[in-house]
């Protein structure tokens, strides 16, 4: 009897809890995979804080924060990111194929791998971008997953490219299509220019650009450009041991330009991936025309694509952005 007693404690702990797990994600968070390259520059550190951040106040649900660089640090300064804000579990993917391999040119990612504590040591530890993606996608609710892009194309476009396997019956275009609301993605420059995420790896850019099946929306260039962040980060003594401030520590000095912080295009992504564009933008409908170099334009006439357009006015995003990049991780 006692016995029975206490299976069915046992039992009664774990449907309890289960319950409560499933409570703490709001059913109105929006699901995530984050894709990144968490490198060339740290905005990428500023918006995956911001990810974490919104996470934090049940508007997000990461599935995933995937690189689209391949440089031997990128997953270990994934996963200590991710552990910093009590989320070591998230998976992490990162490209094996041919892939771009630039790095943080401010070297702080030697910094956060040296002291801050990180499960994943090297990018072997860790499944292929596009396996990962399949992988998620086929596990979620039809039409429900945002993917929100801060760097280079180049795992949207494997993933279109991809075979049925052992997660999905269908190819990567129809998977995209039956699982897939709608990317947000840090690209391109309007109402036209040449913008480092999309000519990095032109011919990625190419195949997303040209047949992605679900709505896009593009933060340009020029939005970001205007929105300075990380100082007040750097200048609150209340935050300590934090890879978040190291990052913009070590990196604001190194340039002239960043002196009143760095500009912000990750973040806008991030920020309107999750809240909407709503209050702080109004949208241009059309489609991004990409060009041979790597630049692009915009055709109005076009479909399927939307830039952001200023409405809020810039200091009051950046103050939005700013306040975030402060969030401290909470304890769950």
């Amino acid at each position: 009897m006692a016995r029975l007693h206490l299976i069915f404690v046992g039992l009664l702990f774990m449907l309890t809890t289960g319950k409560t797990q499933a409570q703490s994600v709001p059913k109105s968070a929006v699901p995530v995979i984050f894709d990144t390259d968490m490198g060339p520059d740290y905005d990428d550190v500023g918006a995956i804080t911001i990810l974490h951040a919104l996470a934090d106040s049940g508007q997000a649900r990461i599935l995933a924060t995937i690189a689209s660089t391949k440089y031997p640090k990128v997953t270990q300064v994934l996963s200590v990111l991710n552990t910093y804000f009590h989320r070591p579990n998230i998976p992490i993917g990162v490209p094996k194929g041919d892939a771009v391999t630039d790095k943080d040119t401010q070297h702080w990612s030697d910094t956060l791998v040296a002291h801050y504590p990180h499960a994943i040591r090297s990018n072997n530890e860790v499944p292929d971008a596009v396996a990962l993606y399949r992988q998620i996608l086929a596990k979620q609710p039809d039409r429900s997953v945002t993917i929100i892009t801060v760097g280079f194309l180049t795992n949207l476009a494997n993933l279109l490219n991809s075979k049925p396997d052992q997660y999905s019956k269908l190819s990567g275009k129809e998977l995209v299509l039956k699982k897939v609301k709608k990317v947000v993605s840090m690209a391109g420059k309007f109402p036209n220019g040449r913008e480092y995420n999309v000519f990095r790896d032109t011919p990625a850019s190419k195949i997303v650009f040209e047949n992605w099946p679900t709505p896009m929306l593009l933060s340009g260039f020029e939005i970001g450009q205007q929105i300075h962040s990380g100082l007040p980060l750097t200048q609150n003594n209340r935050i300590r041991n934090s890879p978040i401030k190291d990052v913009f520590v070590i990196s604001l000095p190194k340039s002239k330009e960043d002196k009143g912080g760095r500009m912000s295009w990750d973040q806008t992504a991030v920020l309107v991936g999750i809240k909407g564009y709503a209050p702080y933008y109004t949208v241009k409908s059309g489609r991004l025309a990409l060009n041979a170099d790597g630049s692009n334009g915009w055709d109005d006439a076009g479909k399927g694509h939307q830039h952001l357009v200023v409405k809020m006015p810039v200091l009051a995003v950046e103050k939005i952005i700013n306040d975030l990049m402060q969030h401290q991780p909470i304890k769950r």
